[in-house]
């Protein structure tokens, strides 16, 4: 056997025994190699043996750390799979009203008659239809804001619509402003079309003002991406007047700006949109999926009057335009009322789920909104994001590590990110206080 599958093999000795415990960070390669008098390219055969088996991680500029976890006091292994209890997953966040079904359904019907059906079913024009426009722009309209029907854009889903404003405001190498913790699906989305995200200094308010014009002058950003109502996974919201002073920076600057709404309608009749502030330059998101469901749904975009063909003309050649179906249910769907019964339920839902939250993890160092369908718990030591996604894993219960949000890869936030939506309430909450459990249990190891 090669010698580094050996040296490999007592590390792995070291982790099953505890000697090595979940989250302790194994020294840097060149004093491994110096330490055992090993060539730098055996440690790092050695440590890439040990990441192949699962048994640690590298986190770029941090280091590597210890991934599996140690005998617990119970006899088992906090990363060895419990018995009994169903797997409840916390990465998911789709909410669903009780009822929900019965109160989507007789809008539909109507679409089922031949003569309805044939003329659902022809494509649709990325400006929608007059219908479309008209209800969507009641539907986003927030105090002090109201778009106009002429600048609606749609698309088939809220993400398609934040790529295709996104390609139709950054060209291939152009740079992109993000708060440091984003949507992970907006990381995605710029590798996709060969932009750069800029991450931006936050406080408890959001992105900095000055954090963009410092990001400015190093070389100029195409654009700003943020979340400023209930952003996620943090759940801050922006005071009005610090949306004031960033709207007034990219304003300065000529700076476009992309404003995710699609958790906002949970406080909606509370916030003004970044919209009021910077009209000329905000394009805004947002969608049916959270509001009604996941699987028939509808992005919206609300650009500038100037902008709408350039916009429009993306979702074409993207390929991503909203079907006529799934346009002419929506239309229904707000007209009748149902979209605002949904909400309604989905609010006190949320609240429900948020009161669970602070019961289980009363103690813990979690942000959240009581308005919000997620939170952002910041790990106790000795926990990192990964082991301990591990660990609540072989528990049966999937959460999201805070590095998944991260822009820098060498700022990783030991926290992960719980989604209340999914869970019913009684698995949620068992969820919850497993995670407690686990938790507490990486405290009682170090005699924290």
């Amino acid at each position: 056997m090669d010698d580094y599958r050996r040296l490999a093999d007592r590390l792995a000795d070291d982790i099953a025994a505890g000697r090595l415990k979940p989250g302790e960070r194994l020294p840097p390669q060149r004093v491994f190699a110096r330490r055992r008098r090993i060539a730098g390219s055996t440690a790092g055969r050695v440590y890439g043996e040990l990441v192949r088996r699962g048994l640690v991680v590298g986190e770029v500029g941090r280091g590597t750390f210890v991934r599996a976890a140690p005998v617990a006091a119970t006899g088992r292994a906090l990363t060895e799979p419990a018995e009994a209890a169903a797997p409840v997953n916390l990465e998911l966040n789709y909410p669903s009203a009780p009822g929900q079904s019965e109160l989507l359904a007789p809008a539909l019907a109507p679409l089922l008659r031949p003569d309805v059906l044939a003329e659902a079913l022809r494509p649709a024009a990325a400006t929608g239809t007059r219908a479309a426009r008209e209800a969507a722009a009641g539907l986003l309209a927030a105090p002090g804001w109201r778009p106009a029907p002429g600048q609606l854009v749609f698309a088939g889903n809220a993400r398609q619509a934040i790529a295709a404003v996104l390609a139709s405001l950054v060209r291939p190498g152009g740079r992109v402003g993000v708060e440091a913790l984003t949507y992970p699906v907006v990381k995605e989305i710029a590798a996709r079309l060969g932009i750069t995200l800029v991450p931006l200094a936050t406080d408890g308010d959001g992105p900095r003002p000055e954090s963009v014009a410092a990001a400015h002058r190093t070389a100029p950003l195409s654009a700003l991406y943020v979340q400023p109502a209930l952003h996620n996974p943090t759940s801050v919201t922006m005071s009005e007047q610090r949306k004031g002073r960033l709207a007034a920076t990219a304003t300065d600057l000529g700076i476009p700006v992309v404003e995710d709404r699609i958790w906002s309608f949970l406080a909606d009749d509370l916030v003004t949109p970044l919209a009021a502030y910077a009209p000329a330059l905000t394009h805004v998101v947002d969608g049916l999926s959270k509001r009604v469901a996941p699987g028939l749904t509808v992005g919206f975009l609300v650009v500038p009057p100037h902008r709408v063909e350039s916009v429009a003309a993306a979702v074409r050649s993207g390929g991503w335009s909203a079907g006529r179906f799934a346009l002419e249910a929506g239309v229904r769907w707000i007209g009748d009322g149902t979209v605002a019964q949904l909400v309604a339920a989905k609010r006190a839902d949320a609240g429900r789920r948020q009161r669970v939250l602070e019961e289980e993890l009363r103690g813990f160092a979690v942000r959240s909104d009581p308005r919000a369908y997620y939170a952002w718990w910041e790990l106790p030591a000795p926990w990192r994001a990964d082991t301990f996604t591990a660990a609540a894993a072989a528990r049966g219960v999937a959460v999201t590590p805070g590095p998944a949000f991260a822009v820098d890869p060498s700022r990783t936030p030991d926290a992960v990110r719980l989604g209340l939506a999914s869970a019913a309430v009684p698995d949620l909450r068992r969820a919850l206080r497993t995670l407690a459990e686990i938790a507490g249990a990486g405290d009682a190891r170090t005699g924290r």
